[in-house]
């Protein structure tokens, strides 16, 4: 005569419930296990954000009403140049696709005119003292 699991007269622990959106435990300090909410942050302040803050951004020269974009003012387009001297995304700088594009065409303008340098001071200055030696 064969018995069936399930039918033995003894008592089964009933599973643990499972939550499918939380993340699996893990310990902390001293050895106990705490359940992380389902994105993985900590919980606290950051007004629901997450992490890295996910505001939209919106185009500077939009806001402003401007349609033409000067070349002839570097220190409005030093804004939308990175430190290396590099053109910033509009990601980074949240302009809208078209500003974006007279941007580009404002501060190739002014370089070319030398009122913005293609590269940071300091890479230059390194670069053409060590091609002399």
């Amino acid at each position: 005569m064969t018995t069936d699991a399930s039918e033995s007269s003894e008592p089964t622990a009933p599973a643990a419930p499972t939550d499918a959106g939380a993340a699996p435990s893990r310990p902390s300090e001293g050895g106990r296990t705490e359940e992380r909410p389902a994105g993985g942050f900590r919980r606290g302040g950051g007004g629901g954000r997450g992490r890295f803050g996910q505001r939209k951004k919106v185009c500077a020269f939009c806001v402003d009403k401007i349609d033409f974009i000067d070349y002839k003012e570097p220190m409005k387009l030093r804004r939308f140049i990175s430190d290396r001297g590099k053109i910033e995304p509009r990601r980074k700088t949240g302009n809208c696709a078209r500003h974006q594009r007279r941007l580009t065409i404002a501060i190739k303008r002014a370089r070319h005119l030398a009122l913005l340098p293609y590269t940071a001071d300091h890479i230059r200055v390194s670069s053409t003292s060590s091609a002399r030696t």
